[in-house]
């Protein structure tokens, strides 16, 4: 089932979550329809606190290939645990935040460890696009926004063209 994104400013996208103390059927059933949602948006990433739950859930997948297989990962309680000291700059969106796009830097590769879907411990490396997505969804975890690193002037513009979407489609 698709579930609504809620846009910025939101006070829920700015909440510490709570972690997951086990893999229930409840929360396999969140984690599919995040993944619908995350693939019908689309995007190639999406937190619980996007859609108003906030628990340590993020689901991913940056396979971008036409013809590459998906991968879809759903961590729960995602953890870097390891991080490069090589940068990489990606230009990050959100759907949380609509159509907006900005340079991030961040560190290059990442080791991540997180329980699976069937309370599995798992552990990977990433690199690139993945280890900037991961990034960018445990932030989310945290209460952070890919637009926290930007300037205060920047930030500001963005917030405010998302007021504005906010209210053009509450009119709707």
């Amino acid at each position: 089932m698709k579930r609504p994104i809620l846009i910025h400013p939101d006070p829920r996208l700015k909440k510490l979550c709570d972690p997951v103390a086990d893999s229930s059927d409840e929360l396999r059933i969140l984690a599919d329809d995040m993944l619908e949602t995350m693939y019908d948006a689309p995007g190639i990433g999406l937190a619980a606190p996007q859609i108003g739950i906030l628990q340590r859930l993020i689901v991913l997948d940056c396979v971008k290939e036409e013809d590459g297989p998906p991968r879809p990962l759903v961590m729960f309680n995602p953890e870097v645990v390891a991080s490069s000291d090589e940068i990489n700059v990606y230009e990050e969106g959100c759907l949380s935040i609509p159509d907006q796009y900005a340079e991030v830097t961040r560190p290059k590769m990442v080791e991540v460890q997180w329980m699976d879907q069937h309370g599995n411990a798992q552990s990977e490396e990433f690199d690139g696009l993945w280890a900037t997505c991961v990034q960018h969804e445990i932030d989310h975890l945290n209460g952070k926004l890919f637009i926290d690193y930007l300037k205060p002037l920047k930030r500001q513009m963005i917030t405010r063209k998302m007021q504005k979407l906010k209210r053009e489609r509450a009119r709707v």
